[in-house]
């Protein structure tokens, strides 16, 4: 296998940076499609944890080549912020190993401001970060965005930023009430920003091109989950780009290849940060069990994220918007404290019994259909995916059979070495 893509099968959190890492280290080039810095990836190296928001995860090894695709909107201050949080981890970050698409979407001023003001000023609260996602994505399909390139230019950059603020300005001063930059301000801040970001600029198209000829290793890395995809997700309670495997396409863009193998990350529970539907959440003290125990919080946010049983339907769906080749199971651990154990199999949705959901269903009318199972209490400790006990067995198989696609993996911790693989990858 030569091409892998690992994508959040839920509402994203699912643990992708920690699988990514340990692929990554197998891997010659590490590719982030879609998102920014609303992501974050966490990895937990000797009791270290590094928290990545743009930078791939392929960032950890050395051998490895990390790519910021076109796909991805980027803010160059929270870039740089994240190279010195690398450097302090040890890591050396040069134009050798991290190159980034001069075609990405600039994150400005403007958008974080748009951001903030509609999550708060609003009458409908999405539970965006506040980053500037949604806004950025709307001026590049708006045609009006700033791309990395512009950023080299100042007397260009200026034109185009003031192209670009001719509408916001309407929405900050008669709207929002709120104050922002001159053009003059944000272009001198941008091409500053730009000359620190400049070394890692690159054609990453062709660059990928070649590595794909070359027959090098690629890992394609997600950010979010396919719930959140603009598409595929919960609407309107989605970020702002292709989460699912679309994205791999638009996003990074592999010439003379497709996707191999695309993995699944999925909780053995499910979580979400943020507004939205979440028809197995959990409101007793199981679902505070769980988050406690298993520090529900956003890496990117600190916000509380909400518990509940893992939903099965949902998971098939995911399988068939992204073509999920397996799945990844992760945070067993956390399970094994609860003295019950139930899995979502299908819901009564509009008079109806279905076992996947599609999209535009009205997820906030689907009743959950449990099947209760005998909860599994594994002690993890220097076993092998022989010692597993016949209920996780059993949890594991009830997940393979209602999904069609194997559970390649098992993760029951943050540390590296806390996982079991049931498949060869690479």
């Amino acid at each position: 296998m030569k091409t892998l893509a690992i994508i959040g099968a839920q509402w994203g959190d699912e643990g992708k940076g920690k699988i990514t890492d340990l692929l990554s280290e197998k891997c010659d080039v590490v590719v982030r499609y879609q998102g920014g810095n609303n992501a974050g990836h966490t990895i937990i190296v000797d009791g270290r944890k590094i928290v990545l928001h743009l930078i791939p995860s392929g960032i950890l090894h050395k051998h490895s080549v990390s790519v910021i695709g076109h796909g991805v909107v980027f803010e160059p201050e929270a870039f740089q912020k994240e190279l010195v949080t690398v450097a302090d981890a040890g890591i050396k970050v040069t134009s050798e190993n991290l190159k980034i698409s001069e075609n990405v979407t600039v994150i400005t001023s403007y958008n974080k401001l748009l951001d903030a003001a509609r999550e708060s000023q609003g009458a409908v609260k999405i539970g965006t970060t506040g980053k500037g996602i949604g806004p950025a994505y709307e001026d590049k399909i708006a045609r009006r965005a700033i791309k990395m390139k512009d950023l080299f230019d100042l007397p260009s950059l200026k034109i185009k930023l003031a192209r670009n603020l001719e509408e916001k300005e309407i929405l900050f001063r008669h709207r929002y009430d709120i104050a922002f930059p001159s053009v003059d301000e944000e272009a001198q801040r941008l091409f500053e920003l730009g000359k620190n970001v400049r070394p890692f600029v690159c054609d990453t198209f062709s660059y990928l091109d070649q590595a794909v000829i070359a027959g090098k290793k690629i890992l394609f890395e997600g950010a979010q989950g396919i719930l959140l995809d603009i598409d595929y997700g919960t609407y309107p309670f989605v970020t702002s780009s292709s989460t699912a495997l679309g994205g791999v396409y638009t996003g990074a863009g592999i010439p003379e290849s497709s996707v191999q193998e695309v993995l699944g990350i999925t909780k053995a529970y499910t979580t979400r940060v943020g507004e939205g539907p979440f028809p197995t959440e959990l409101f007793d003290a199981v679902g505070e069990q769980i988050q406690t125990i298993g520090k529900e919080f956003g890496a990117t946010t600190g916000r509380k994220r909400r518990c509940g049983w893992i939903d099965l339907p949902l998971l098939k769906y995911s399988v068939k918007a992204s073509n999920l080749t397996s799945i990844a199971l992760t945070k067993l651990d956390i399970l094994c404290a609860v003295d019950e154990l139930k899995v979502c199999v299908a819901y009564k949705y509009e008079g109806k019994t279905i076992d996947v959901a599609y999209p535009g269903i009205d997820l906030y009318k689907a009743e959950p259909v449990y099947k209760t199972l005998k909860p599994f209490k594994d002690d993890f400790t220097n076993k092998t995916a022989k010692d597993l006990s016949p209920e996780l067995n059993a949890y594991i198989l009830e997940i393979e059979t209602f999904l069609g696609i194997p559970v390649g993996i098992l993760a029951f911790g943050p540390e590296r070495k806390e996982i079991l693989f049931r498949k060869d990858y690479f």
